[in-house]
C-alpha cells in the first residue's frame, strides 16, 4: 500500500495570515491546462530535439503560467521579478540550436533563480527594500547556468535575508515580495528560506529553481512544497555573487520535481572558482556528470542509517517514515536505526558562528558590489526608518545581535566555529556512518505546513538536516508522503562529497514511490 497519497492527520483550523477577510476564491488548476506540467528537463530537451518545441515557446508558456497562477488566480506570490530579457534569450538560443550549436542538456531550459543570487539586469534584493534597485553582476553559478544554455526566466521570493533579520520572521515573506503561498494550501507556510523558489517548481512555473541554504533553506521548502532538493557539500558551488549569511554553511543548490532534474542543474552548476577558495578543496575533477548515477537499482546493497526523534511524533511522520522504510527494504538495502550522539549539541556554535560570519561577510558583500547600504548597522537604520513597510510583521533582533558580535579574529568566534564543525561532522555525521559502516542516513526532513500567524513567527515542526548543515555536508529532500494533502520529505544525508552516492540513493527511492504529487491550490482560508 502507498501511504504515500492520503496519510490521516489532525485537520488544522483556517487561520488567515492579517485578517478574517476572504478574497475570491482560487483558480482550479483544472481550469488551467499546461500543457508542460510535470515535464522534465530530458523530455523538453527531447522535444526541442525533435522539432516540436523551442525555448521561446516553452519560455512564454512558463510566463503566460506566472501570470495565471502567480499573479492571478491563487496569486502564489513565488516570483519577484521576471527577467524583461527572457523571450530574447530563448530566442538567441533556438537560434543556436538550429545552427546546430547545443550547449548541453539544460540549452533552452528556462530556470528561476532565488533572489539573493545575482543575475542582470535584475536586482538582487534579498527581499529587502533596502536593495530594490540594486542590480549587481550575474554570480558564478548564474554565469556557469547560461553558459550551459539556461534561459534565466526570473527571480524568486524569499524570507527576507535568508531568515536571518528575526528570530521571529514569518518564512516566505518579504517587504519587497510579501507572502509566498503554499502551494497544496494557501494559508500554510512554504518554510525558508528558499521560499518561491520551491513553491515555483511545485506549481510548474519553470523548468526548475536555484535555492541557497544556510541551514535548512533549500531542504525545507522543498519537503513542505512536495519537490527534490538538493544543499551540497559547501565548495562545490561557487557563492561569489550570492548575498551571504555564512561563509561555513552557505550554499546554492538545485530545487526540481525529479531528482534526474536536480542532477542535470547539479552538473552545469558545480565548479572551481578563484573566487571562492572553499570550492579548491573539491576532490577530484571540477566536472561531473552527476545525472550518470541515476541508478533504478541503486539501493540494491546499500547500508542506510534511519535517525528516529521528536519528528515522529508530528501527524503521519512515523506512518510514512515506516512506510519508507519498507520501500528501503524492500529495494535491497540494509536498514538501521541509528543516533546521532551528538545531536543538537552544537546549536548555540553554530549561532555564534552564524552572528560573526554574517556581519563580516555581509558587509564584504555589499561593499565589494557598491550596494547602496554597506553594512548590517545601516541596514538596521533603513529598517528603522521604513518601519511601516519593513517591521510590519516582526522585528530584527538577529541583525541587531549580528551587529554586536566581534570580529572573525575574536577566540569565542574560532573556538565556535571548530567545535560545531566537530560535533556536526566528524564526531557526528561521520562517526555514525563508520561505526555502522552505512552508505547514508535518512529521516524525515521535516513535518508538514502550519498556518500562517501573523505577528507570531513560525510555528515550526523541527528539522533533521541541522548536522548536515553546520557541518557543510550534503543533504537531499525528496518526496515521501502526504498528510492531509500536505507534503512530506525523506532527507537522504552523507558525509563531504557524497552526492554521487545521495544522488543515486535517492532516484532509486523515487523512482519506487512515485510520491510527489502536483498541488491543487487548495485553502482553508485564503492569505489577503
Amino acid at each position: 500500500m502507498v501511504i504515500a497519497i492520503a496519510l490521516a492527520g489532525c485537520a488544522q483550523s483556517p487561520v488567515p495570515l492579517l485578517s478574517q477577510a476572504h478574497a475570491a476564491a482560487p483558480a482550479d488548476p483544472r481550469d488551467t491546462p499546461f500543457v508542460y506540467a510535470e515535464t522534465d528537463i530530458s523530455a523538453l530537451q527531447a522535444q526541442m530535439a525533435a522539432g516540436e518545441l523551442d525555448s521561446v515557446t516553452l519560455t512564454r508558456a512558463y510566463l503566460e503560467r506566472i501570470a495565471h497562477l502567480d499573479r492571478a488566480g491563487p496569486r502564489l506570490n513565488a516570483v519577484i521579478e521576471l527577467n524583461p530579457d527572457a523571450l530574447k534569450d530563448a530566442a538567441a538560443l533556438d537560434a543556436e540550436r538550429r545552427r546546430g550549436q547545443l550547449r548541453g542538456p539544460l540549452h533552452g531550459i528556462p530556470l528561476l533563480l532565488k533572489d539573493n543570487i545575482g543575475a542582470r539586469p535584475m536586482s538582487t534584493s534579498g527581499g529587502s527594500l533596502a536593495l530594490a534597485r540594486f542590480r549587481p553582476d550575474d554570480a558564478f553559478l548564474v554565469t556557469r547556468l547560461r553558459a550551459a544554455g539556461a534561459v534565466i526566466l526570473g527571480k524568486t521570493n524569499l524570507s527576507e535575508w535568508a531568515n536571518f533579520r528575526s528570530s521571529q520572521s514569518v518564512s516566505g515573506w518579504s517587504a519587497r515580495g510579501g507572502q509566498t503561498r503554499n502551494p497544496y494550501r494557501l494559508s500554510h507556510s512554504p518554510c525558508g528560506s528558499s521560499s518561491g523558489s520551491a513553491v515555483a517548481v511545485a506549481a510548474n512555473l519553470a523548468a526548475a529553481a536555484v535555492g541557497t541554504e544556510t541551514d535548512g533553506s533549500i531542504v525545507c521548502p522543498a519537503a513542505m512544497n512536495g519537490v527534490v532538493g538538493l544543499k551540497p557539500t559547501v565548495g562545490l558551488v561557487s557563492r561569489e555573487g550570492i548575498i551571504p549569511i555564512s561563509f561555513s554553511q552557505d550554499t546554492a543548490g538545485p530545487m526540481a520535481r525529479s531528482v534526474a532534474d536536480a542532477a542535470a542543474l547539479l552538473t552545469a552548476m558545480a565548479g572551481r572558482d578563484a573566487a571562492d577558495p572553499a570550492t579548491a578543496t573539491m576532490p577530484g575533477r571540477a566536472v561531473y556528470d552527476y545525472t550518470a548515477r541515476l541508478n533504478p537499482n541503486g539501493l540494491r546493497g546499500a547500508r542506510i542509517g534511519v535517525l528516529h526523534g521528536p519528528l515522529d511524533q508530528q501527524p503521519g511522520v512515523a506512518p510514512a517514515l515506516d512506510h519508507a522504510i519498507g520501500v528501503l527494504r524492500d529495494a535491497g538495502a540494509v536498514v538501521v536505526p541509528v543516533t546521532l550522539p551528538t545531536q543538537d549539541q552544537w546549536e548555540d556554535a553554530e549561532q555564534t558562528v552564524l552572528l560573526h560570519e554574517f556581519k563580516a561577510g555581509l558587509q564584504r558583500y555589499l561593499t565589494t558590489h557598491k550596494a547602496p547600504v554597506r553594512d548590517v548597522e545601516s541596514i538596521i537604520a533603513f529598517n528603522r526608518d521604513h518601519a511601516d513597510k519593513e517591521l510590519v510583521l516582526f522585528g530584527q533582533d538577529r541583525m541587531e545581535a549580528a551587529a554586536q558580535a566581534g570580529s572573525l579574529g575574536s577566540p569565542d568566534y574560532i573556538a565556535a566555529r571548530t567545535l560545531a564543525r566537530r560535533l556536526a561532522g566528524p564526531e557526528g555525521i561521520d562517526a555514525v556512518l563508520k561505526a555502522e559502516r552505512l552508505d547514508a542516513l535518512v529521516a524525515p526532513t521535516t513535518g508538514t505546513a502550519w498556518p500562517l500567524r501573523a505577528g507570531q513567527g513560525d510555528a515550526f515542526p523541527g528539522g533533521s538536516y541541522g548536522a548536515a548543515a553546520v557541518a557543510g555536508y550534503p543533504s537531499l529532500s525528496v518526496p515521501m508522503a502526504h498528510v492531509n494533502g500536505l507534503p512530506l520529505g525523506l532527507l537522504f544525508m552523507g558525509t563531504a562529497w557524497s552526492e554521487p552516492k545521495l544522488i543515486e540513493l535517492a532516484y532509486d527511492y523515487e523512482q519506487r514511490t512515485r510520491a510527489r504529487r502536483p498541488p491543487r491550490f487548495g485553502t482553508e482560508a485564503l492569505l489577503p
